[in-house]
């Protein structure tokens, strides 16, 4: 219920301001929300993003500009965005082309630091030691 639309005014003056801008979107809300992110807001990066998949245009344009998604499977494991962390796309979305990193969100909460990501990310995902050397976590 919050589309980056009702943040335009906001993005647009940290733009001014000569801010990065990053937005949350994806998650729990649809495709059409990180395209907005991206054509609305301007954004240089995309905090989760997992829902880019259900669009494949949008997909391409996040491959063709490397547009990165900071990915946290075991919080969109925890608020209900895959049911099974075996259901998470994000081998299918590197392996796509996309320029994904591997991050934890709010681990105290979602119960998962970095770490913890990496490593049931690589067992339930089947993640090659050359695909978790590319999932490099955002600073």
């Amino acid at each position: 219920g919050n589309p980056p639309e009702k943040f335009a005014r906001v993005y647009a003056r940290c733009a001014r301001l000569g801010f990065h801008l990053v937005a949350h979107a994806g998650e729990e809300g649809p495709a059409d929300y990180v395209r907005s992110a991206l054509d609305i807001l301007g954004v240089a990066r995309i905090d989760h993003g997992v829902r880019s998949s259900d669009d494949p245009e949008l997909l391409q344009i996040l491959i063709q500009r490397q547009i990165p998604l900071t990915v946290c499977p075991l919080s969109n494991l925890k608020l209900g965005v895959v049911h099974d962390l075996s259901e998470h796309n994000l081998a299918r979305l590197l392996r796509a082309g996309a320029m994904i990193t591997l991050n934890a969100d709010d681990p105290a909460y979602f119960g998962g630091y970095v770490l913890d990501n990496y490593v049931a990310s690589a067992a339930a995902l089947d993640l090659s030691h050359d695909e978790l050397v590319t999932l490099p976590p955002t600073a």
